[in-house]
């Protein structure tokens, strides 16, 4: 089950995997997804901080941590085909895997 932030991002923990991407609502505002921007794998971000930029043929919008999290991993798959986002932003439209740093926020 997904947890949501209010800057329109996700995360979703599937065992010792915790997974971060937009919303349905922040791709259907941005439109068609052109390019991403994503993190440094080992990087660290407080909760909502900016972790990367999405960019569509209508504007550019920063990605918000939705928990203080370090990244473990980011979706080359994404990155080669951002309409990912756009296709599937809940599933293999994912941005980053993270360990939690807090897991009292979620």
């Amino acid at each position: 089950m997904n947890k949501y932030h209010a800057e329109h991002t996700w995360l979703r923990v599937e065992g010792d995997k915790v997974f971060v991407g937009i919303t349905v609502h922040a791709q259907d505002t941005l439109g068609d997804i052109v390019f991403v921007d994503l993190a440094e794998i080992g990087k660290s971000f407080a909760q909502a901080g900016v972790a990367g930029v999405v960019e569509s043929v209508k504007a550019a919008a920063d990605v918000h941590m939705p928990v203080s999290a370090t990244v473990l991993a980011v979706n080359e798959d994404l990155r080669a085909d951002p309409s990912l986002a756009n296709y599937d932003p809940e599933g293999a439209g994912w941005f980053y895997q993270v360990s939690l740093s807090n897991p009292a926020e979620l």
